[in-house]
């Protein structure tokens, strides 16, 4: 375990991008939020009336939203660079000649990688996106002049949305460990060229299929996993049961329809996604690759 955990610290020494991309990013909207241009009416905040009180309910939702898919996007980049990059970069550097010279295994270095991609970044990710809600939440109630009846400050809100992150943390690296155990695999076998290696497998399996076969079983399945499939797995969609409501909101002399989460906790599907024969056929597959990279780290010295 403390082999584990220095292995965990020596990437952070090394791979300063892990914390210095989203402390750029937040500084950034921060930045946004200081001297921007912010239009909002007063009753957009506050909890009283119509408009306003839903408003004041999804101010932070919609916030936290807008923050979150943000640095996730930067996230999912970051870790797929990460993962097929780290590996290789060991051999590229020789810098594998010395940790194999020290009492780590080659299982805990490539368990240690995988921790770093699937969960220590995403973790770090979102420590830094909470600052950044926090701080840009504190300059928007002060420019628009509310404080503490503002929506930007519902702790139940603000509650149900860090237990959603983590939700999504947990089961985005359960649901792409394939993925990302097909980067370390490349990462750990490629001589150069990983991310065109990464690419020509599968697509070299896809075309193969449909020419001898006629079908695109495995176009499908690939297209499920890096698309919509988690999706429709780990959340009940809009229409879905009683987790989303429709509203109407008076809008002047009209009025509008407004879809929201009943609550973040009611938008979770926790048995569609644990429950589901694809989400652990991923780990089976998952499993295997990293079985396979690990050995073949062990066989693999210097480039």
């Amino acid at each position: 375990m403390k082999n584990f955990q220095w292995l965990i610290r020596r990437e952070f020494w090394e791979n300063r991008s892990i914390w210095l991309v989203p402390a750029v990013i937040g500084a950034v909207l921060v930045f946004g939020a200081v001297f921007g241009h912010v239009h909002f009416g007063e009753d957009f905040f506050r909890p009283d009336g119509n408009r306003g009180g839903i408003a004041a309910h999804f101010t932070l939702y919609v916030l936290t939203a807008a923050v979150g898919a943000s640095f996730l996007i930067v996230a999912s980049l970051t870790a797929s660079w990460y993962l097929l990059d780290c590996l290789y970069a060991d051999r590229k550097d020789r810098s594998i000649l010395f940790w194999k010279s020290l009492p780590v295994s080659d299982t805990e270095t490539v368990l240690s990688k995988l921790a770093i991609g699937l969960l220590v970044l995403p973790l770090v990710y979102l420590l830094i996106a909470d600052l950044t809600i926090f701080l840009m939440s504190f300059v928007l109630s002060l420019r628009v002049g509310v404080w503490g009846d503002s929506g930007l400050w519902r702790a139940d809100i603000w509650l149900q949305t860090q237990g959603m992150a983590l939700y999504l943390i947990a089961t985005m690296a359960i649901w792409y460990l394939p993925i990302a155990a097909w980067f370390l695999l490349v990462s750990a076998w490629a001589s150069r060229a990983v991310i065109l290696w990464s690419i020509l497998p599968p697509l070299a399996i896809y075309l193969m299929e449909r020419y001898f076969f006629g079908t695109h079983l495995f176009g499908s399945w690939l297209a499920e996993r890096s698309g919509t499939g988690y999706a429709m797995r780990a959340f009940h969609l809009p229409g879905d049961g009683s987790a989303w409501v429709s509203t109407t909101l008076q809008n002047g002399p009209g009025t509008e329809t407004m879809t929201t989460p009943s609550s973040l906790w009611a938008v979770m599907d926790f048995g569609g996604f644990f429950g589901s024969w694809a989400t652990w056929a991923g780990v089976a597959i998952g499993v295997a690759m990293i079985v396979a990279t690990i050995q073949i780290r062990a066989r693999r010295s210097e480039i």
